[in-house]
């Protein structure tokens, strides 16, 4: 299978980026969808630019957007030659908050499978890029952490949504201190993409949405990093559904996590 150019998708992305998302960082506009969550012009602008972008280099491939309604995004599934998933702006509220943690996501499935991901931050100029079986890379780095050893006494940094996580879960989070310091982003994409840099020790999400992990999950795995959702099954799985997390680079601690959630074989 020849797969697109990523050298041409990576000046693509960039070059979108740029200039539609760092125009208006910092002092943009913003609107309440009706699930609560925050929208720009930006994530528009920025959609509507890669949809355009994509299809002119890509034909063979639809897109899949986040600003697209359930049944729209659900026929782009079902196509049979593959499609693109995109977030255009991940980490909106961060974006008209003025925040530094935003990034574009984007990642080609083919057969119900990721072949590609890439996940760029225009503010710190990281683009992430992952091709199924290449491994992984930050600007053009390989990134390769198979050999990160935990030990007992080491602070573990875990980045944990607990807002989406099951409420029992997120209470004995609070009250069984297992990590050492917790942080929350704001931004999945982000979240995968320094865990797979070794950012982070630990990852736990309750709640992401197929274009938040399409592109992170794979850029992580490929960076030798192992995960799993909260129902003991993988967390990519080709179909349009929210998906929990949990995910680590060190098989001992990935295990300790697992049987202190209570994740059921």
């Amino acid at each position: 299978m020849i797969l697109p150019d990523i050298e041409r998708l990576k000046s693509l992305v960039k070059i979108a980026a740029q200039e539609v998302l760092l125009k208006d960082f910092g002092h943009s506009e913003f609107e309440y969808k009706e699930d609560g969550s925050v929208i720009t012009p930006a994530d528009l602008a920025m959609q509507n630019r890669l949809e355009l972008e994509l299809k002119q280099q890509w034909p063979q491939y639809e897109v899949l957007g986040e600003e697209m309604t359930d049944a729209e995004q659900q026929a782009v599934i079902n196509t049979e030659n593959g499609y693109w998933c995109i977030d255009p702006l991940d980490g909106t509220s961060n974006y008209a908050a003025g925040l530094p943690f935003f990034a574009v996501s984007i990642a080609l499935i083919i057969d119900r499978h990721q072949a590609m991901g890439l996940i760029y931050d225009p503010v710190r100029d990281e683009m992430f890029t992952a091709v199924k079986g290449q491994g992984a890379y930050l600007n053009d780095q390989l990134l390769d952490h198979r050999n990160l050893q935990f030990t007992e006494d080491k602070p573990v940094v875990a980045e944990i949504d607990l807002k989406r996580l099951p409420e029992p879960l997120a209470v004995k989070l609070v009250t069984e201190s297992i990590f050492a310091s917790q942080r929350n982003i704001g931004s999945s994409a982000i979240d995968w993409c320094w865990m797979a840099a070794g950012r982070f020790d630990i990852y736990l999400h309750g709640g992401q949405k197929l274009w938040d992990y399409a592109a992170g999950s794979l850029i992580f795995a490929e960076a030798g990093g192992q995960s799993i959702s909260l129902d003991n099954e993988a967390v990519f799985r080709g179909q349009l559904e929210i998906r929990s997390v949990l995910a680590c680079f060190d098989k001992n601690l990935f295990q300790y996590w697992y049987e202190w959630i209570g994740i059921k074989n």
